[in-house]
């Protein structure tokens, strides 16, 4: 075969993947991911359903490449923001928006498990990438507050703290500020603050600012 009939193939291939994951990204906005359906799919693009497996073996196979893009999409967002400068603030302002603009794909990473699935290994590196930001941004700022005995765990039990050469209370400061952003975000993208009458974006704002190196 010559170079350009491969190099067409391999567009074409290219080209029907992201049309799969686009209607099942339309499927899980409309019915959740545990209604998502390989054959339903199939008919959607025009084709029968085992030929659809040659371009995702199966259903977790397919989610498997959503969470990586999901993962992929939030770890590069906050890389370029950091990388050009950003500080905090502003990587917490990058998340909500990223989460406000497609909140199935952010619950497909950060809500309830989807039953019978596992995740592969590398999704846990990409989704590392983003604390990896995170920490770095921490590192970037005084740190005046007392360690807690939570930081001396971190040293003294944590493998993974071990991987990051930072003082264990700049990673107590990223895991503190990742897990109460995610609190609000969550709550808010799933209406649980509906009929409270306050702006769930000022409750963010009010979290943000607790978090922050003063």
């Amino acid at each position: 075969m010559t170079p350009s009939r491969t190099g067409s193939r391999e567009r074409y291939r290219a080209q029907v993947r992201e049309e799969v994951k686009q209607h099942a990204w339309e499927q899980i906005a409309t019915a959740g991911v545990s209604a998502l359906s390989l054959n339903a799919i199939a008919k959607l693009v025009g084709m029968s359903g085992p030929a659809l497996y040659s371009y995702f073996a199966s259903r977790d196979d397919l989610i498997t490449e959503l969470i990586r893009d999901a993962y992929r999409s939030l770890a590069d967002t906050l890389r370029a923001k950091f990388d050009a400068g950003a500080d905090i603030s502003v990587l917490a302002y990058a998340v909500r928006d990223w989460a406000l603009h497609d909140p199935q794909r952010y619950f497909l990473i950060y809500g309830t498990p989807t039953p019978g699935y596992q995740a592969p290994d590398d999704t846990t590196a990409i989704s590392s990438e983003i604390m990896s930001v995170l920490i770095e941004a921490f590192a970037a700022q005084p740190s005046p507050t007392p360690a807690t005995p939570f930081d001396t765990h971190l040293e003294t039990h944590s493998g993974w703290a071990a991987g990051h050469p930072v003082p264990p209370r700049t990673l107590h400061q990223a895991l503190s500020f990742w897990t109460r952003l995610h609190g609000v975000l969550s709550l808010e993208l799933a209406g649980h603050f509906a009929g409270m009458e306050f702006d769930p974006a000022l409750l963010f704002a009010a979290e943000l600012e607790t978090l922050l190196p003063h």
